[in-house]
Order: C-alpha cells, then structure tokens, then sequence
C-alpha cells in the first residue's frame, strides 16, 4: 500500500504563483512516473504535468510554459511550480504516481482557487 500526501493549494490571485507538492510513502520498490493532474466542476479530469523517473517531461496544453515540474527521488516527493495564474486554472489538483512499474496511486486532492 502506497500513501500520498499532498500540500500547497489555496487561493490565489490572477497572475500570481504556486506551489503544489507531493509525497509518496509506503511499499515502494521504485518510482516509475509521478505526476499532476487536475479536474474543475463538469470537466473530465487532464493532465497538468508528469515525469519519468528518467527525467522526461509532459505538460498539458493549456499549462504549457506557465507550469514546472520537478521530483525529489531522495525525499520521494513531486513538486509543480505554477506561474502566471488564471481563473481557468481553478480545480482540485491530484497528486498521481505510479510504482513498482504498474500500481497507479492517486492523492486526495488539493484545491486550487484563482481569483479575478
């Protein structure tokens, strides 16, 4: 079992900066991807951002050059750096990460408000 523990999500100001963190406990062999992604009220849930634990990037489209991911391998922990933030960005955040090759784990959410 694998345990994620999520921190830095609030209210913020249009144009402002966050910044979102998460990390994994547990039965952990290895850290294959982590990754956030975020879901606002009658939408599908979308990728924000994830990494490999090569170092490979994927951003979402509509975050792209305003979003930041990095993974602490030591601490066990994935951070997202948001700059430059909109009122389109509001949402519950997940924290996601993928172990042991093939075991999925998702966060509890944390909330992400941007105010106009």
């Amino acid at each position: 079992q694998v345990q994620l523990v999520e921190s830095g999500g609030g209210l913020v100001q249009a144009g402002e900066s966050l910044r979102l963190s998460c990390t994994a406990s547990g039965s952990i062999f290895v850290i294959n991807n982590m990754g956030w992604y975020r879901q606002a009220p009658g939408k599908q849930r979308e990728l924000v951002a994830r990494v490999s634990s090569g170092g490979r990037t994927d951003y979402g489209d509509s975050v792209k050059g305003r979003v930041t991911i990095s993974r602490d391998n030591a601490k066990r922990t994935v951070a997202l750096q948001m700059d430059s933030l909109l009122p389109e960005d509001t949402a519950i955040y997940y924290c996601n990460v993928v172990v042991n090759y093939s075991d999925n784990y998702w966060g509890q959410g944390t909330q992400v408000t941007v105010s106009s």
